[in-house]
């Protein structure tokens, strides 16, 4: 009987134990976005973490273990990353960025990118607190432009920025160039956001310098956690020109009208540093409107 009780007794220990063991206690609801070394993104509570490894209660209730070596970053998530129906969208990996403009959110630190073209390279680094710079440029270096932009947070969703692009022919005409100095505000946050801008862009060759405001209407929706609809725009304004009745004259300019670019598009977001969108590119001009033949493709890739 003794021995009988002893053994009741190690049966009930042993399975309040091991029923403890099953059933871990959430002491925090805080939710993490977990970053693996493969470009992987886990999101849910988590609940232990030791040196060798992370259990997290994930948003369809699993419970994963994550060996330490495999996390790269553990990110706490905001509670707007989520919809109003508690499933996680996450922000925008490359909100500063359109097809072709930008806008006033800046570069966070540390998450310089590269931004792949069918002609070629475009190189975007953050220098320092709301401060970035890039190059950019075709296969064969010609043209070669810099670019800068500083931005500042006028509200909780809105943000100014001013910047500049700066250019040559380079190696092929390296008396032709052009520069571009513009302004952009922006409503919204990483995942939804539209911006204005306006800038004035200047060319000069030849020992000839010629120019035209231009302006741009931009916005992007983040739908899902793997794609987000892109619209960009880029429209040179109308300008009158001069001393018409004389075009022998070294100040002729003849009218200049109105011309734009439209771009809707979709991007894919593949992985924490990886996306990559298409859009079709709309021409408009004051008689005309038609779809230019080739589609406008980028890949996103954090450096």
């Amino acid at each position: 009987m003794k021995n009988l009780l002893i053994t009741f007794l190690f049966f009930i220990i042993s399975n309040v134990l091991l029923s403890q063991n099953d059933t871990i206690p959430i002491q925090d609801s805080t939710q993490y976005k977990i970053i693996k070394t493969d470009g992987g993104v886990l999101t849910g509570i988590i609940l232990t973490q030791d040196a060798r490894e992370l259990l997290l209660l994930s948003n369809d209730q699993r419970q994963v273990y994550i060996p330490q070596h495999l996390i790269k970053e553990i990110i706490k998530i905001d509670n707007p990353e989520f919809t109003n129906d508690g499933i996680f969208i996450g922000e925008e990996n490359f909100s500063t960025r359109y097809f072709i403009t930008t806008n006033g959110l800046p570069l966070k630190k540390g998450n310089h990118y590269l931004q792949w073209n069918l002609y070629g390279p475009d190189f975007q680094f953050s220098l320092g607190k709301n401060f970035g710079i890039g190059i950019m440029t075709t296969w064969v270096a010609a043209p070669m432009v810099v670019n800068f932009k500083k931005s500042w947070q006028l509200g909780e969703k809105t943000h100014l920025a001013i910047g500049g692009l700066f250019g040559t022919i380079s190696w092929a005409l390296p008396d032709y160039g052009g520069a571009l100095p513009f302004g952009t505000i922006s409503f919204g946050d990483r995942k939804n956001n539209i911006a204005f801008s306006g800038g004035y862009g200047a060319i000069w060759y030849e020992g000839n310098v010629d120019g035209r405001a231009l302006t741009s209407v931009a916005a992007m929706v983040k739908i899902s956690n793997r794609l987000s609809l892109v619209f960009d725009s880029f429209i040179l304004l109308p300008s009158k020109g001069r001393n018409l009745n004389n075009p022998a004259s070294i100040y002729y300019k003849k009218n200049q009208p109105a011309f734009g670019i439209f771009i809707p598009g979709l991007r894919f977001h593949q992985n924490e540093g990886r996306a990559f969108q298409f859009g079709i590119l709309g021409i408009a001009t004051k008689d005309l409107f038609t779809n230019f033949p080739i589609p406008m493709v980028q890949w996103y890739r954090k450096l």
